[in-house]
């Protein structure tokens, strides 16, 4: 029950985002719902360490408030028996959502960005405004004065034809006329009535400059105006299946190797160039067996004692360039490098939040199932106010590690469950209070020392108000 309803606040949520581009374009009622099905998969990961927390809270807490726990714990049964089977529960919990984020959540994104790509790629409905030129459909342009809402005859028309591109040359104006598009919105149908069709020759020659005007008067005539992307049309399935969400721990250990491949290729003959072409010009120097007499540091100014000072500034100047030299072939070797590196990050991030979900279930089944066994408030009041405060910390957590993760600051592996490291000790704490029976928290005792901090407080601030009164 409390999946379904986290789920279902994520999705609300989920579809605010993107209302703007569902809205005004037609899409079918199983469009949409097919578009909120795999984003509601999406936004698991999300969903089910909260729903752990929650009903874990909430399962200890009800037992908690009915004294169910007072007499369990009178029967000789310990906190650790009762939640023996719920960390079954939760453990089987945890390997589920690992299926689910190595199978479904693929799936899930590569379905989302497909579907997202071509409701994007499919045009508004057309809806001609009263009273100003509408140029909303490719090569043409309409007004209407009015329209009227029970028949949707529309009154005083013009259309002007763009499509040779040369200006205003094709004009139609009509007293009314009626626009319908074809069943697959391949076309537009536009019926005029009781008008004038207006279209001006305008190939203007060396010789030849006239030009000519045709007038054709007409009761009914028809126009029909081509349409694309007006109708929406599914892409192939795996038109994103190259994506790093949309891919699973196979695939992307695939990738992996691969560019590992190609990273270890680049950074080798880089890594020679800048051995042999920047500092040494000779190789052998980097042979100790012939080189058993280098020293580690040496006396610079000695470089110089048996050089003249034309001598001397001339080594210094090769000195210069040769730095700004070295200095240059570092920054192409870094541009180079850089670019599969950061790839590589995103590979191994994404692999290891494979595992961050269960491991996210586990922490959470131990920060909340203690906690309800403390707290015994069950429903969803105090529970949901609890599990709000740790999942805003999970969230924001999560997301600064994924980032620091992807920009190099930080490690993959700890950039992935650092989230879920940041929860483990207040796990491990909650859940050695709950089981040696010790209440960190009595919400009494913590509100009478609210208070009497508060009144300390007002008490120091008046006393302190009244002093400098007095000076």
């Amino acid at each position: 029950m409390v999946f379904l309803i986290v789920v279902f606040i994520l999705v609300m949520q989920f579809l605010w985002l993107y209302i703007d581009e569902l809205v005004g374009k037609g899409l079918s009622l199983w469009v949409i719902l097919e578009f909120l099905m795999w984003g509601s998969c999406t936004i698991l990961p999300l969903a089910m360490p909260l729903a752990t927390l929650i009903a874990s809270i909430m399962t200890l807490g009800n037992m908690g408030e009915h004294n169910e726990l007072l007499a369990i714990n009178a029967a000789g049964i310990s906190l650790k028996r009762i939640l023996v089977p719920l960390i079954v529960v939760s453990v089987g919990i945890s390997i589920s959502a690992f299926f689910v984020s190595n199978n479904l959540i693929p799936v899930a994104y590569n379905k989302i960005y497909t579907l997202q790509y071509d409701i994007n790629k499919t045009k508004e409905e057309i809806k001609i405004p009263t009273g100003t030129f509408y140029n909303g459909i490719d090569g043409y342009t309409l007004r209407i004065s009015d329209r009227n809402k029970e028949t949707d005859m529309m009154y005083d028309v013009m259309v002007y034809n763009h499509t040779k591109n040369k200006g205003n040359i094709s004009v139609a104006v009509a007293d009314s006329g009626l626009i319908k598009s074809t069943p697959d919105k391949s076309a537009l149908v536009f019926t005029l009535f009781n008008g004038v069709s207006y279209e001006e020759d305008n190939t203007m020659k060396y010789r030849d400059t006239t030009l000519n005007l045709s007038k054709i008067e007409f009761d009914r005539q028809e126009i029909v105006i081509p349409l694309k992307n007006y109708a929406f049309q599914k892409s192939e399935d795996d038109k994103y299946g190259n994506e790093i969400m949309a891919k699973n721990l196979k695939s992307l250990q695939k990738d992996r190797d691969s560019i590992g491949i190609t990273y270890d290729k680049t950074y080798t003959k880089h890594r020679n160039k800048m051995m042999y072409g920047m500092g040494l010009k000779y190789p052998s120097q980097l042979d100790t067996a012939k080189n058993r007499g280098y020293l580690d540091t040496f006396d610079a100014d000695s470089l110089f004692t048996k050089w003249s000072a034309e001598e001397e500034l001339a080594s210094i100047d090769e000195s210069i360039d040769h730095t700004r030299n070295s200095q240059s072939m570092t920054e192409s070797f870094e541009r180079e490098i850089a670019q599969n590196s950061y790839f590589l990050r995103k590979i191994d991030l994404e692999s290891f939040r494979k595992f961050t979900l269960s491991f996210a279930c586990l922490v959470f089944f131990f920060i909340g199932a203690p906690l309800g066994a403390i707290i015994r408030k069950g429903g969803l009041g105090t529970p949901v106010i609890i599990s709000a405060m740790f999942f805003v910390l999970y969230w924001v957590v999560d997301i600064s590690g994924k980032k620091l993760a992807t920009d190099g600051a930080i490690t993959p592996l700890i950039g992935a469950f650092i989230s879920t490291l940041v929860l483990l000790p207040i796990g491990i704490f909650l859940t050695w209070k709950a089981t040696t029976e010790s209440s960190p928290f009595n919400f009494d005792s913590f509100k009478q020392d609210a208070i009497r901090a508060f009144k300390r407080f007002k008490k120091k601030y008046l006393w302190s108000k009244r002093a400098k009164a007095s000076k």
